[in-house]
């Protein structure tokens, strides 16, 4: 591997592994806010905003961080009251009460009209415009929840990249096969990667708060009491699940607690970190052995979410658990051909899961996710790998991981649709 190439992976990792807080499609319409109404210059008198099917279906059952409150109203009018879109996926961290209480407001006044985009084929779209006065501005996010590609202020464009392909070009740069990422893992230069340990840093620490909390469903908190000890036992696999399912508890439930997301997804994020670190930790493997194992997994999940799009019909818990799955065969002291057996087992075992929103119940697919992430690795250190006349699974992986993407973003089309229907029509 060059140098140039080295680094561009580095840069991509560096995009796809950011700090948010919230759900990040919720959050990707209250940054487009914030950038309207920065661009309009003053408090909002309408908001306008325009959402393709799928953000729509991710922002409907999940909670705001730090207002007690679920959906996208919220989100929105606190997003032209106290968003900074140089906060990006952080958007709301200034939040506080007052600004909540006035929020409240805004949404009482009838100020804000949500809809679907109607004949658009992108998966991630938001456009919004605000008025005020004889004023307005618009902004519009699309391919990726921080991408802008269109602002303007009446009839002054600012920026405009709607022909650029929304904006997915960047991700799209590597060239990436699991080989690739595998090597990449295995010998870039540990001072050039070691800023992945931030990872492990922020989404153990929402895990571990979200055990001193009662958010969502409580997966986390249950896994850790007389459940987890009587049938589960008190073991690496059932830390693994406890601290993963706790802090997308918490994230889906809106605490206002960062994680580190991944492709933008906090849950991916979640997924493909604490499922390695637990291992790491209670197996003692050095910090060298954590890094290269957590670089392992959050790049093999960006080199299969570029093929399967940011948003889809498959749940991302399974793109997730299968870069967990890599990084913990490797801890297990796996080689490329058993990391590789790993993910055929996750492709064969997990392919289908819908996405059904951003919700509390994500907790329960994310657990669902790493523990067949688990299995999928104590099988590929067996060399038990499921086979090329099996389903969908091909002699070659990333053909297999190819198969993957196409059902997910293709397949599930229609699937998505009636999802989209069923949760509207409830």
């Amino acid at each position: 591997m060059t140098e140039a190439e080295r680094k561009q992976i580095i840069a991509l990792v560096q995009r796809e592994v950011v700090p948010a807080i919230g759900c990040t499609e919720p959050i990707a319409v209250a940054l487009c806010v914030a950038k309207a109404t920065e661009t309009l210059g003053a408090k909002p008198e309408k908001i306008d905003v325009l959402l393709s099917a799928n953000i729509l279906k991710n922002a409907m059952g999940v909670g705001i961080p730090g207002t007690g409150m679920i959906g996208l109203p919220i989100a929105i009018a606190l997003g032209a009251l106290i968003g900074k879109s140089e906060y990006q996926l952080e958007v709301l961290k200034d939040s506080n009460p007052a600004a909540v209480e006035e929020g409240k407001r805004f949404i009482g006044e009838k100020r804000i009209d949500i809809s679907l985009k109607k004949n658009i084929t992108e998966k991630l779209y938001i456009e919004v415009c605000c008025k005020s006065g004889g004023n307005k501005a618009t902004a519009i996010i699309a391919g990726g929840h921080t991408t802008f590609i269109y602002i303007a202020r009446n009839g002054d464009v600012l920026l405009n990249k709607q022909s650029a392909g929304c904006g997915e070009e960047e991700a799209q740069v590597a060239g990436l096969t699991l080989r690739k990422v595998y090597d990449f893992a295995m010998n870039a230069p540990l001072d050039e990667i070691r800023f992945i340990l931030e990872t492990a840093r922020l989404n153990k620490a929402a895990a571990e708060r979200s055990f001193d909390g009662n958010y969502g469903h409580g997966l986390g908190r249950m896994l850790r009491g007389n459940y987890e000890h009587k049938i589960l036992g008190d073991s690496v696999f059932s830390h693994i699940l406890s601290y993963t399912s706790g802090a997308c508890d918490a994230r889906m439930a809106g605490a206002m607690i960062p994680v580190m997301s991944n492709s933008g997804s906090g849950n991916q994020g979640i997924s493909a970190t604490l499922p390695v670190l637990v291992y790491a930790e209670e197996n003692g493997k050095s910090e060298e052995e954590l890094i290269r194992a957590l670089m392992l997994s959050h790049l093999t999940v960006i080199y299969i979410k570029q093929s399967l799009g940011r948003l889809s019909a498959l749940c991302g818990c399974v793109v997730a658990a299968t870069g967990s799955s890599c990084g913990i065969t490797w801890l297990m002291g796996g080689t490329y051909e058993q990391v590789s057996f790993a993910v055929q087992n996750m492709i064969a075992n997990l392919t289908g899961m819908i996405c059904d929103g951003a919700k509390p119940s994500c907790a329960l697919k994310v657990t669902t996710g790493v523990s067949t992430a688990v299995l999928s690795a104590i099988m590929a250190m067996e060399n038990r790998c499921v086979t090329s006349v099996e389903g969908i699974i091909d002699e070659d992986v990333d053909q297999s991981i190819r198969n993957l993407t196409k059902i997910g973003s293709k397949g599930m089309n229609e699937t998505d649709k009636v999802v989209l229907e069923i949760m509207t029509s409830k």
